[in-house]
């Protein structure tokens, strides 16, 4: 993702809300992965921001499914700079799933998560 002047505080550099709304959705899209059409409901998200990053520099997000059991998953979210590889900031999201895991709508994939194996993809 680069840097876009919307997306910058006064200081010029990317803001804190932004990342915050990454870790949100970030942390959903890493259930979302496992085949969860609703990815439940937050009950704990914080971030940790370790150094800026600057209008026009280039982000490189990754999101991680920590564990995911019977009623909460967890997340982790980092952010780092595409050109030197330092991270920039990390996050958690911890989401209740228990009714989530229940949805008719979801879907089942391959293990390399490259083919759907049981269910629907979605038409919305």
């Amino acid at each position: 993702m680069e840097v876009k002047r919307h997306q910058i505080n006064r200081l010029n550099g990317l803001h804190g809300g932004l990342i915050a709304s990454l870790v949100d959705t970030m942390g959903s899209l890493a259930l979302a992965s496992k085949g969860l059409y609703m990815t439940g409901v937050s009950t704990d998200m914080s971030q940790t921001f370790v150094r800026g990053a600057k209008l026009g520099e280039t982000v490189r997000i990754q999101s991680e499914l920590v564990n995911m059991g019977k009623t909460l998953a967890f997340t982790r979210i980092e952010l780092y700079s595409a050109e030197s590889g330092k991270l920039l900031a990390f996050g958690s999201h911890t989401k209740y799933i228990a009714d989530a895991l229940k949805s008719e709508k979801n879907v089942k994939f391959s293990e390399d998560g490259e083919q759907l194996v049981q269910g629907e993809m979605p038409s919305e």
